[in-house]
């Protein structure tokens, strides 16, 4: 028998639950979007929403996890990701070190000596498959963000976007012990980073796959990246990660690609995600505001899989 590290009111996520998993499975499964139309919702302004434009948004973090947005709004207006999280119920702000003082981050190519500078967000280069805040310790866990794009690149900057539950599923349907192996508290360790007073940041162990206690809600703690990483050194841990790496590099249901233009964004969960190399345009160079946040949209207390 599989023996779950959950405990019994995991729901869905227990692999002891062999009555729930499967009716959720299906769910999501037939709720998986076929593109990224399918996520997306026309905003007059994401500052202001009608009562219908944010049902439209919640419907979709609700069924994905997480919602794409489309505006005529492209002022350079940093306001926008706070105000349009807050309708969403989206309050704490997560301020991170590199973000400005109201906590929102300028997302842009930057040579500053700030720390900007040469970070892969920072530069033109791709980013590989990851969660936000998969460096932060427990306490800080980033459940929900706003990407917003003012400018997009002249060429490339082409994000991918997957459920991370999509990918649990796969996971799990691969091998249940992929996904006991994922749960481990010491699954993946990110290294301490030190700065020239010292240690910045320790070294930061947890699971990849964890249940939040208060909600029941599946969160994922994740990069793709092979330096600045160590892996558990045990053989189920190692499979499981190849796995999950074959699983991300090729089609599967849920698994989206979309160029953010002006006056888009995303909103919702810490979802997979991914950036492709971009090219700028010195005249316009590409500008997109993050904000990241402590909790999760306010969704119906009812999960509408039950």
């Amino acid at each position: 028998m599989l023996h779950s590290p959950l405990g019994a009111q995991a729901g869905p996520f227990d692999l002891d639950d062999d009555a729930t998993y499967p009716r959720w499975r299906a769910w999501k499964l037939a709720c998986a979007p076929a593109d990224a139309q399918a996520l997306t919702v026309d905003l007059t302004d994401p500052r202001a929403l009608s009562a219908g434009e944010r049902e439209a948004l919640l419907q979709r973090i609700a069924q994905s996890n997480t919602a794409l947005y489309r505006s005529s709004v492209v002022a350079e207006d940093k306001d926008l990701p706070r105000a349009l999280a807050a309708q969403l119920g989206l309050r704490q702000l997560d301020a991170n070190w590199l973000a400005d003082e109201d906590g929102v981050s300028q997302i842009r190519v930057s040579a500053e000596s700030d720390g900007r500078g040469g970070f892969i967000p920072y530069t033109d280069r791709p980013i590989r498959w990851h969660t936000d805040g998969y460096y932060h310790p427990a306490e800080r866990r980033i459940r929900g963000m706003v990407l917003h794009c003012v400018r997009p690149a002249r060429h490339g900057g082409v994000n991918g976007l997957l459920d991370h539950e999509l990918a649990y599923i796969a996971l799990r349907d691969a091998s249940p012990e992929h996904v006991r192996a994922l749960m481990q508290p010491d699954a993946m360790t990110i290294p301490a980073r030190a700065d020239d007073d010292g240690v910045a940041r320790p070294a930061q162990s947890g699971p990849v796959f964890s249940v939040d206690a208060a909600d029941g809600q599946l969160h994922m703690r994740y990069t793709a990246r092979t330096r600045s990483i160590e892996w558990k050194a045990d053989a189920a841990t190692r499979a499981a990660v190849a796995c999950l790496e074959a699983l991300l590099a090729g089609p599967m249901p849920g698994l989206l690609h979309v160029q953010l233009q002006a006056g888009m964004g995303l909103v919702g969960h810490n979802v997979l995600h991914e950036r492709s190399a971009f090219e700028d345009d010195p005249a316009q160079p590409r500008l997109l505001y993050r904000a990241r946040f402590l909790d999760r949209a306010q969704l119906p207390a009812e999960p509408p899989w039950r």
